[in-house]
């Protein structure tokens, strides 16, 4: 993918994970052309793995379709606790975990 377009690679976004769209604070604007216009998504796909869901898309240029990025974000049930994780130089890495109980055991335990 491109260092060029993005101000930093792989930004620490917390467990703030992206399931479509893009982090456009972080885009610097095209290497290739050198706009500063619209990020689109293409080459979108959905993949169920082992009860997993992997969405996967590239970024690109709306004026040269330029591959920005590769976005991946994952999403799975493990145990008692939704999955969440994303990866791309663009929109940056992040993880969650959310309980799929009323209240979440993990915060009853710190009372």
């Amino acid at each position: 993918m491109c260092n060029g377009c993005v101000h930093k690679q792989y930004p620490d976004r917390g467990n703030t994970c992206l399931e479509n769209g893009s982090y456009l604070m972080n885009y610097q604007g095209c290497a290739n052309c050198h706009q500063r216009d619209f990020v689109l998504i293409s080459n979108k796909s959905t993949e169920d793995e082992d009860g997993e869901e992997i969405v996967t898309y590239d970024h690109i240029c709306k004026n040269c379709e330029h591959v920005i990025a590769r976005h991946e974000y994952t999403f799975s049930v493990v145990e008692e606790y939704q999955e969440y994780t994303m990866l791309c130089l663009l929109c940056g890495k992040a993880e969650d975990s959310i309980s799929v109980l009323p209240d979440d055991p993990r915060q009853s335990a710190l009372f």
